[in-house]
């Protein structure tokens, strides 16, 4: 699979009509996400080349690709990475579930309590480093983890049914997921249909009857426009974090003096932040339209969301037992949780002090 190369000839001409651009820097990085520019991929991806070409006194360009331009699907983008053809991508845990299985961890549902402990535990450094020397041995040393940011928010359940507000609501639904084994575990587990769905297909899915609910950000959903396709019930379980997992290629990073990987390390730090704060902004005006459109926001009580979590438990005994690396990697996650809690709350302690 890593040998698979994306010489295209649209990409070639691509390439091509870049190359002028790219005799202005000493080296050209090229950066592509599948999404659009009303994305925080978008977001981070601008703040990375204005610090890197920033940083580097415009020794290194930074080339943004955003939607298909390409590559379409993360198997093939991760390809791209390991062959070289791509420089930096970004993919969700389930885009990469095929190459790096256990990253679906950030999938696993209820394990972090908001966005402050999220962000505790991304910006330290030994979850990621786990999962980066993984991925470096799995993929024979071609694609690295650079960082790990956010995506969207938080996955909550939607559809145009009904409202959900304890596990047996979603017993029956057709409910999209992505081809990866995880989020069709945790669907069965709550009774509901898995449907993998793919994101440009979700739309007329939706809109079909094909599937009739989703698990998503509200600012995912709004710029989809998916209430448009029938969307009306939103309810805010929080079930897991959006990550969002940047990818480069671990060549084209050591061939980098070490003075320029520092340099791209604290873009990537930046690009981090960047997407932290983009959809805790964003998500303002999406419920405010979520609502004005008909739609009807649900928040768990307590108790609501404890009977979730507890319908959820086998979900973890699955994780541990059929996903290659999985134990290791949730021991280390639930120990980088239980550290950044701890942080949290003595941050949170001295702050009210």
């Amino acid at each position: 699979m890593f040998k698979s190369s994306l010489k295209s000839l649209a990409l070639a001409a691509l390439l091509a009509g870049t190359a002028g651009a790219a005799l202005a820097q000493d080296i050209m990085l090229r950066a592509t996400a599948n999404s659009n520019e009303q994305d925080e991929d978008y977001d981070g991806l601008v703040v990375f080349k204005n610090y890197v070409e920033n940083a580097s006194n415009g020794a290194i360009g930074v080339e943004i690709f955003m939607g298909t331009q390409i590559c379409a699907k993360g198997d093939e983008c991760l390809a791209g990475v390991a062959d070289g053809t791509i420089d930096i991508y970004i993919s969700t845990s389930g885009g990469a579930a095929g190459l790096f299985p256990y990253i679906q961890v950030l999938d696993l549902p209820y394990l972090m309590s908001d966005d402050r402990v999220a962000e505790e535990v991304l910006t330290g450094t030994d979850f990621t480093a786990k999962l980066r020397a993984m991925a470096l041995a799995d993929s024979g040393d071609k694609i690295r983890l650079m960082t790990i940011g956010n995506t969207g928010g938080w996955r909550n359940y939607a559809n145009t049914k009904k409202r959900i507000a304890a596990p047996g609501d979603l017993a029956g639904l057709k409910m999209r997921t992505v081809p990866a084994d995880l989020p069709q575990t945790l669907a069965t587990t709550l009774g509901a249909s898995p449907t993998p769905i793919p994101w440009p297909e979700l739309f007329t899915s939706l809109q079909t009857g094909v599937v009739e609910g989703t698990a998503n950000g509200i600012t995912d959903i709004m710029s989809m426009k998916f209430t448009d396709a029938g969307i009306k019930y939103l309810t805010l379980d929080g079930h897991s974090y959006m990550g969002a997992f940047w990818w480069m290629g671990n060549d084209r990073f050591k061939a980098l003096t070490p003075e320029q990987q520092q340099i791209v390390v604290d873009g990537f730090a930046a690009l981090q932040q960047a997407t932290f704060a983009s959809p805790k902004r964003k998500e303002i005006q999406a419920y405010a339209d979520f609502r004005a459109a008909g739609g009807e926001i649900y928040v768990p009580t307590a108790e609501e969301k404890a009977a979730f979590k507890s319908a959820v438990e086998p979900v973890f005994e699955w994780f541990k037992a059929n996903v290659k690396g999985g134990s290791e990697v949730l021991d280390a996650f639930t120990a980088a949780v239980a550290s950044a809690e701890t942080a949290v709350a003595a941050d949170r302690a001295a702050e009210v002090n």
